[in-house]
């Protein structure tokens, strides 16, 4: 199986992993129809950062020494991109996070990624099942008004960054929800604040 193959049947996987819902099409661009009617963006903040992410992904994707040396994840909430993974050397970091920020409508870069060797298979098997874990975990949560979904899980070595448009305290139970999950090293708190 080719590198670009078993990238893009990971890039899948990963959607179909931190994904709450069924996609449908909504005006001609992808949309979910839980995360819509759940989510405090407004459903044209939804496409568009679907549409960020997917310009972020095709950028680095054209830089052919950078993707081919580097393991890169990307996650956008309300124009807010992450960037996380590993890249062999600070240059290509720096050049990632350019890249990136270029990108038309990109609000704010958070550039996680670490200087590294690509992570392998089982690391990321164990991120995407720490993320099943730590969303599954949200359900608990009992604060009035909080609903789990708006909250964008990415983990990343054992790193649990969430996302999100939300109210301190929503974010404060997330936050020690997630600490409590087996597998979580460290939590990165990257929400958008309401109050």
């Amino acid at each position: 199986m080719t590198m670009r193959l078993l990238t893009s049947a990971t890039l899948a996987l990963g959607c179909l992993l931190n994904s709450a819902c069924v996609p449908v099409v909504v005006g001609g661009a992808a949309a979910t129809t839980a995360s819509v009617a759940h989510d405090r963006r407004t459903t044209g903040e939804v496409i568009e950062d679907k549409a960020i992410k997917g310009r972020v992904i095709s950028a680095l994707h054209d830089d052919e020494e950078l993707y081919k040396d580097s393991h890169i994840n990307v996650a956008v909430f309300n124009g807010w991109v992450l960037l996380s993974g590993e890249t062999p050397t600070e240059a290509f970091r720096t050049r990632a996070g350019d890249i990136a920020r270029k990108q038309e409508k990109v609000r704010r870069l958070f550039n996680e990624l670490t200087i590294a060797a690509p992570s392998s298979m089982m690391t990321r098997s164990s991120d995407a099942w720490i993320t099943t874990k730590v969303k599954s975990s949200l359900l608990g949560l009992d604060i009035k008004g909080f609903d789990p979904t708006r909250v964008t899980v990415v983990t990343e070595n054992g790193t649990v960054f969430l996302l999100g448009l939300v109210y301190h305290k929503e974010a404060d139970a997330a936050v020690a929800r997630t600490q409590e999950v087996a597998g979580v090293q460290r939590v990165v708190k990257l929400f958008e604040y309401l109050d």
